[in-house]
């Protein structure tokens, strides 16, 4: 596991279910938010056990019963997606957040600052994606109004409106 992987986790995925575990999109959505991160935080634990040992140990005491250095290695089947969901949704709306991100920068205000809206363009694949992530990417990047305009060009573009 790589410490990008960490910190992009942290960046991107817990900011986009923040909202959702918070119970702000119905009791469902809350309760597959929390599942998710639950599984997450077992998984990171354990793989930044050999590491960082005492931190590891703390977190893990704090939830877990016994030792985290006991536990199980994380297998694959742990961290297979399940059913039909895209593993791509992820990077794609951290793409659209990203930008969201670097327009709020770029103007010097705040990430808590509201975007009066944002125009996601891309092929239309990859837009799809990312509007299955719609409500998520509005909450964490405080989107007013988030459009999407599929088959325009490559990839993922985003215009921001402050």
């Amino acid at each position: 596991m790589s410490e990008t992987f960490f910190w992009s986790f942290c960046d991107d995925y817990l900011e986009l279910v923040k909202d959702r575990a918070h119970g702000n999109n119905g009791e469902s959505g809350a309760a597959s938010a929390k599942a998710t991160l639950a599984l997450a935080l077992s998984i990171q634990l354990r793989l930044f056990a050999p590491f960082l040992p005492f931190v590891t140990e703390e977190v893990w005491s704090w939830w877990q019963e016994g030792s985290v250095h006991l536990a199980l290695w994380p297998t694959v089947d742990e961290v297979a997606i399940k059913g039909d969901a895209d593993p791509q949704i992820l990077s794609d709306t951290a793409v659209v957040l990203s930008g969201i991100r670097k327009a709020k920068s770029e103007a010097k205000l705040s990430m808590r600052t509201d975007v009066a809206s944002a125009v996601v363009a891309g092929d239309a694949d990859t837009v799809k994606r990312v509007a299955e992530a719609a409500d998520d990417l509005r909450a964490a990047g405080r989107v007013l109004d988030l459009m999407f305009s599929p088959g325009i060009g490559e990839g993922l573009a985003v215009e921001v409106t402050l």
